[in-house]
């Protein structure tokens, strides 16, 4: 097994609630590192943003989702007590989730046939960071 360091990557946002495809920007670790075999964490260090795994084929599974949890989270509730306006952004992050494991095999993500990975964005915009760790079972042990 090889120890693979943590990347980062700077996601931009550019709209307060929006859902970005980062599975080719994973995907290119794995490649860069010339992983076959293992798995991966992306992982969110915010807690008004989150990562997830949906459709990446049809853009209206990424519109039905943000209305939906717009609909069922709205921006404002009388019963909001915290004073920066994003109570909203922080409940949807914690319904989605701060991070996902995917599987490599072959140098490939192992991913659905409709699957891609999200960084989804509930207080934009803003410059965010996403990581990536990989755990490389490639690699004969030392």
């Amino acid at each position: 097994m090889r120890n693979v360091p943590i990347a980062t990557e700077v996601i931009n946002t550019r709209t307060r609630i929006e859902m970005i495809d980062v599975t080719e920007l994973v995907q290119k670790h794995v490649r860069k590192l010339a992983v076959s075999e293992g798995f991966l964490i992306v992982y969110n260090p915010h807690t008004s943003a989150a990562i997830t795994i949906n459709e990446n084929a049809d853009p209206d599974v990424k519109s039905d989702l943000l209305t939906k949890l717009d609909k069922l989270v709205p921006q404002i509730e009388s019963y909001y007590q915290h004073d920066e306006g994003n109570s909203d952004a922080h409940v949807k992050s914690s319904l989605l989730g701060n991070s996902v494991t995917v599987l490599i095999e072959g140098g490939r993500l192992v991913l659905g046939r409709w699957q891609g990975i999200y960084f989804c964005e509930f207080d934009g915009p803003r410059e965010r960071r996403m990581m990536v760790k990989i755990v490389d079972l490639s690699q004969p042990q030392s």
